[in-house]
């Protein structure tokens, strides 16, 4: 099993967005339980995963844990894991954060790349999301993680939220590609059901963006960021030259991973389980002796089949030819495809265009 990957979902944020469903809390009180229990669940894996060449720290909100607990959380993986000498080490943080004190600390852990959760560099816009910073505090810490030495940043934006002009979602752009990120993750608003935001929609208090609309915004941004430099190599992602995400594309290449924390999936290349989103009910199965699962379940090759085309198709790697070339009228097919402009057929693949990524959905349906 090579190339493995790990995940630790760090379940606390300081306050919640409106946009967000992922799961935590803004209670911190059970993060010294969480973290035991965390040291306890990566002891159940370990030696069961080829040395990782990828360690990711999502959530919630990493950043949001003490320096001293954050610290202890390295040091844990480190002990229970190996790791690759050329590990890409990825934490996700708040620019608020971000003091010289806790930069510092990253550095000292051997984090090499910080994605921060800009999401906008409209005041307006990050107090309607209720983001705890402002513009100038992100750009403040993208100077501080620049000082400190950190090479590969990354930057979280939103865009199509509710009220957001092409114009002033430009600028946000504009002021994000000064801060010469090496890295930029531009997702498209999903009002989830459960979100404050999601709920507003539902009850008529804000509007969601068309899909005309939507489609605008994606294509201009596709435009603008390629323009300066950025290769769009998955539908919500976009790189310089050698600075694509390891981590991400594991998931994206089916390769295996492991999540650690409440709601963390994994996969081991040929089953996926995924653990319960409750922080409590993690807490009590780990002190119990038991397993954080909530499910487990093992991909037949229909399945495997299906999730490579659907995973295949939002990224520049698109598909190979050779794995598709049982699909009926395959070759009308991919000559339906070119002609329409949203694939084009290099090296045996059939990779997704631009005006195909907005359509990376559908298009595993033509291969069945």
């Amino acid at each position: 099993m090579n190339n493995s990957g790990l995940y630790v979902h760090i379940p606390f944020c300081r306050s919640r967005c409106t946009y967000c469903d992922f799961y935590s809390q803004t209670d911190l009180s059970l993060a010294p339980e969480w973290l035991a229990a965390m040291k306890v669940e990566a002891s159940l894996y370990k030696d069961r995963f080829a040395p990782f060449d990828s360690l990711y720290l999502g959530g919630g909100t990493p950043t949001a844990l003490t320096k001293c607990r954050l610290k202890k959380l390295v040091h844990t993986l480190y002990r229970e894991f190996c790791f690759k000498e050329d590990l890409e080490f990825t934490v996700e943080a708040n620019p608020d954060d971000l003091s010289q004190d806790y930069v510092a600390l990253l550095k000292d852990l051997g984090v090499n790349r910080v994605s921060v959760g800009v999401q906008s560099l409209d005041d307006n816009e990050l107090s309607f999301i209720r983001r705890r910073h402002n513009a100038s505090q992100a750009e403040k810490a993208f100077e501080r993680l620049r000082k400190t030495g950190f090479q590969t940043l990354s930057v979280d934006l939103i865009y199509a939220l509710p009220g957001q002009t092409l114009n002033t979602w430009l600028k946000t752009l504009h002021r994000a590609v000064r801060l010469h990120p090496e890295h930029l993750s531009c997702y498209q608003l999903t009002l989830e059901k459960h979100s404050p935001l999601g709920i507003m929609a539902t009850r008529g208090k804000i509007k969601k963006a068309g899909i005309e609309e939507e489609r605008r915004f994606f294509l201009a941004t596709s435009s603008f960021l390629e323009e300066e430099g950025y290769l769009h190599y998955e539908v919500s992602n976009f790189a310089l030259h050698g600075q694509l995400c390891r981590h991400n594309l594991k998931y994206w290449e089916g390769s295996p991973y492991l999540g650690l924390g409440p709601a963390a999936h994994s996969f081991d290349g040929t089953a996926r389980w995924w653990n319960t989103r409750s922080i409590k009910r993690y807490l009590r199965r780990l002190s119990e002796g038991g397993s954080p699962r909530a499910g487990k379940e093992t991909l037949s090759p229909e399945a495997r089949y299906m999730e490579h085309l659907l995973l295949g198709f939002r990224t520049r790697l698109g598909v190979e030819i050779d794995r598709i070339k049982h699909a009926p009228e395959l070759e009308a097919i991919l000559e339906r495809l070119q002609k329409s402009g949203l694939a084009i057929i290099r090296k045996g693949r059939v990779i997704p265009t631009t005006e195909g990524f907005l359509h990376a959905d559908g298009l595993p349906l033509l291969f069945l």
